[in-house]
């Protein structure tokens, strides 16, 4: 049974939020402990938080309200914080080669330069939803999987796979040899989106909020997207462009 006990300050990385906590316990992710403020009321969502830590046997900790948000990363923690190990990223071949034991093509999502969590979060829950396979991101100027990004994703971030690597460019050259196509999204694009072709083994390049893709990335891509727009604005938010580049592609793979 998980065990209530008085907290300790903890180090590491968190994930925070009723939601993110609790896709993490149903996905069965390594949770060392639990934090929770004493007294809280139970509703629907921590009574299940409760029960799937006890069933794990997770050490469930008693804090006041104001010594949990002394623990929090994002301050917004809803009352709940789980601590866990570092994140665990994955070579990008891996996910493209773990996507082909299902029955659809793979489809992965680059993300060239996003620096915002709350993006990466959004671009993880719809990218989950829309059958993506899994995340690229580049090691330097990015942002990772911070405790924002995980409950800016509601959880999703704990059933997608998402893979950091050294250099983008060789990264899509990589997966090019291996037979997938790159398209990646501009406001000059040689098509629109609605007439690219997802339905194969595709990687989905976004840019960097304001400044869109890097002059390498978007060199070295297949094809160049754009989102039609008739407003004064020049472009959309990076998790918009995502989402709506992301269920075209569902939609061309149902």
């Amino acid at each position: 049974m998980s065990r209530f006990s008085r907290a300790k300050k903890v180090h590491g990385h968190t994930i925070e939020g009723r939601r993110a906590v609790l896709e993490a316990l149903r996905a069965g992710s390594d949770i060392r402990q639990l934090i929770m403020v004493e007294g809280i009321e139970l509703g629907a969502q921590l009574q299940e938080i409760v029960m799937l830590a006890a069933e794990a046997d997770i050490e469930v900790l008693a804090v006041s309200r104001k010594e949990l948000e002394a623990q929090s990363q994002t301050k917004k923690s809803q009352g709940v914080v789980a601590v866990v190990p570092d994140p665990l990223y994955h070579d990008p071949e891996d996910l493209m080669l773990g996507a082909e034991s299902g029955d659809k093509a793979p489809l992965l999502v680059m993300l060239d330069g996003i620096q915002d969590p709350h993006n990466l979060g959004a671009i993880a829950r719809t990218a989950n939803a829309a059958g993506a396979h899994g995340i690229i991101i580049p090691e330097r100027r990015a942002v990772g999987i911070t405790a924002g990004a995980v409950r800016a994703s509601a959880g999703a971030l704990e059933h997608i796979k998402v893979s950091k690597v050294t250099n983008l460019n060789r990264t899509i050259e990589k997966m090019k040899e291996l037979g997938m196509m790159v398209i990646g999204l501009d406001a000059e694009g040689d098509v629109e989106y609605t007439e690219a072709d997802f339905s194969g083994p595709v990687v989905i390049v976004i840019g960097a909020e304001g400044e869109g893709l890097s002059r390498l990335v978007r060199e070295n891509c297949d094809q160049i997207a754009s989102i039609p727009m008739v407003g004064e604005l020049s472009s959309l938010n990076a998790s918009v462009s995502a989402a709506l580049v992301l269920y075209e592609a569902f939609r061309q793979r149902r």
